[in-house]
């Protein structure tokens, strides 16, 4: 009985909230190592009572898994008891009555405006056109704030005309505009005159902005955070402050503190919710009250 919940569940998030492919399947694997834990107390996710579930919240916290895991195994288990009482599969939310352990969400590493120019100006002291590759990958992370699964999923059409905005389908397929600024529109430019130099042999039509000769015909985001180290430790830059991501809360607190509203930083994140775009707003808190003590003429003198 519960497997057919459980395939109606992810359904339901498929259809009506358009949860993304890699989403479902983090559900369904969830899911399927709460029912594994009910199996071993002789029940199922049909019949499990509060008590089970509470014990397997607890069992979780012995495992040793990361906050962030346990956390999204939570979110599975509670969503889908939320959806059962709905459909009156169940006559009660066993879940319900366990509180999930408060949590502190960690503060997204950020980078200078400073360390970028330096991360720029080493991508593109590279060799030729591998220079000229990293350099856009680099510039256009930044001028967009595009996720690295955004920015190496774009095919080479949407620069076909030089563009101001980019127009980017991004998490449960929602659409929507990402900016580029003219020194990343100069850097694609740079890049587009080398970039048959890396198509696979064969693939002539491949239609990828930024191809490989991988498996995939594009470039991972494996390599391009490989590639971003180099880039760090050649510009003098601890490599474990650099990645895609952190290039896109670069973008984000760098707006902020230049005075951008919240939410034309949330619109451009492409964020659902305002709250996860708020957690920027920590950082560039900081910045800015060190700028105040640091530069203003009646800060206090220690």
């Amino acid at each position: 009985m519960s497997d057919g919940w459980t395939e109606a569940f992810l359904e339901m998030m498929a259809v009506e909230r358009a949860a993304a492919k890699n989403t479902l399947t983090a559900y369904g694997r969830d899911l399927a190592d709460a029912a594994a834990f009910l199996k071993g107390r002789g029940g199922d996710l049909a019949t499990a009572s509060a008590e089970d579930i509470e014990a397997y919240f607890a069992a979780m916290g012995a495992a040793g898994l990361s906050p962030a895991t346990a956390a999204r195994r939570r979110a599975a288990v509670r969503q889908f008891y939320r959806f059962v009482l709905g459909e009156g599969w169940r006559a009660d939310d066993p879940s319900r009555r366990v509180e999930a352990p408060k949590q502190g969400r960690p503060l997204p590493k950020v980078l200078s405006r400073d360390e970028v120019e330096r991360l720029i100006v080493a991508a593109a002291a590279r060799d030729g056109a591998q220079g000229l590759r990293l350099a856009c990958l680099v510039e256009m992370t930044y001028a967009s704030g595009l996720r690295v699964s955004e920015l190496l999923a774009l095919p080479l059409t949407a620069l076909a005309r030089d563009p101001a905005f980019l127009m980017v389908r991004g998490k449960g397929g929602k659409e929507r505009l990402a900016p580029l600024n003219e020194a990343a529109r100069k850097s694609v430019k740079a890049w587009l005159d080398v970039r048959k130099g890396f198509i696979p042999a064969g693939d002539a039509a491949n239609p990828w902005l930024f191809p490989s000769r991988g498996k995939g015909g594009r470039l991972t985001a494996r390599r391009f955070s490989q590639l971003l180290e180099e880039a760090a430790i050649a510009a003098g830059i601890d490599r474990a402050r650099v990645s895609p991501h952190v290039l896109r809360h670069a973008f984000a607190t760098h707006l902020l503190e230049g005075g951008a509203d919240l939410r034309i930083v949330q619109t451009l994140l492409g964020h659902a919710d305002i709250a996860t775009t708020q957690i920027y707003t920590h950082v560039a808190g900081d910045r800015l009250a060190e700028v105040v003590r640091s530069k203003h003429p009646l800060a206090k003198k220690p």
